[in-house]
């Protein structure tokens, strides 16, 4: 399989269900080892970088789940779910990261007080929201989104999409 996604662009990868999908994402966002072939960004193969540098590469290039709720720990709250990249990252001190918190939480359509609420307080189309919001946190390039509206209904996964639309607008993401 060979692609290309210019920057600021969309691109759908489309196929049978098992057929790698889910795979391709997750070879991109790091989260399963290359075995063959080469990942390109940025003009640099992905596969090369490890430990630190892939860590420094994450924030340019998120996963949406398609499953938010299951991405969440429902042990955490959601404000210190969405600041997690952060502090993992080391961006910011605290009074900062909150203060991202709730930019990005407007961002999304979600009010500034669910960084105080917990995952299972949330319906499908929010906790997608949040799962947007989680991705969008480090400001990355790309957002590799897996099936994220696959489990909402029509009408909310209208709103999901439109919101993603104008999200890519403004941040200028693949």
């Amino acid at each position: 399989m060979s692609f290309s996604v210019p920057a600021g662009r969309t691109f759908g990868l489309v196929g049978e269900s098992g057929c790698g999908k889910t795979t391709i994402g997750r070879l991109i966002v790091g989260l399963e080892k290359v075995t063959s072939g080469q990942i390109l960004f940025g003009g640099e193969h992905l596969s090369r970088f490890s430990g630190r540098e892939r860590r420094r590469l994450g924030r340019k290039i998120q996963l949406m789940f398609q499953d938010s709720y299951a991405s969440m720990d429902p042990r955490m709250r959601v404000g210190a779910i969405l600041r997690e990249p952060l502090v993992i990252q080391r961006q910011g001190g605290r009074a900062s990261q909150q203060q991202r918190v709730t930019a990005i939480l407007d961002e999304v359509g979600l009010p500034a007080a669910a960084a105080d609420r917990y995952p299972h307080e949330f319906s499908g189309g929010q906790r997608q929201r949040l799962g947007l919001a989680r991705a969008l946190i480090l400001r990355p390039a790309v957002i590799v989104a897996d099936e994220p509206v696959s489990a909402l209904d029509v009408s909310i996964q209208a709103q999901i999409l439109n919101l993603m639309r104008d999200l890519q607008a403004s941040h200028g993401l693949s």
